[in-house]
């Protein structure tokens, strides 16, 4: 079963938060109801980045790996290829 990572957008102030799951829509669906502790002031969210993992262990080397990411570069990503919402 192949695992993603993901990026969400914060409409109150602009901010990312950086993510893996095996369901998407779903995770996001759990931000948006205040499930997630470092997510839930910051409602609501929308997902602007999805990247699709072989599997967990490169998920979560990827998700660490974006999380270091600067403003700059997340913003890159979001027009990039590797973008599954750009396709």
């Amino acid at each position: 079963m192949p695992f993603f990572v993901y990026i969400i957008q914060s409409e109150a102030d602009g901010s990312f938060y950086k993510g893996f799951s095996e369901d998407v829509p779903v995770r996001l669906q759990q931000h948006n109801a205040g499930e997630s502790e470092y997510t839930k002031n910051k409602t609501p969210w929308v997902l602007v980045y999805v990247e699709e993992c072989l599997d967990k262990r490169s998920a979560l080397i990827r998700e660490k790996n974006l999380k270091k990411a600067d403003r700059n570069r997340i913003v890159a990503l979001l027009n990039s290829a590797k973008n599954l919402l750009n396709g």
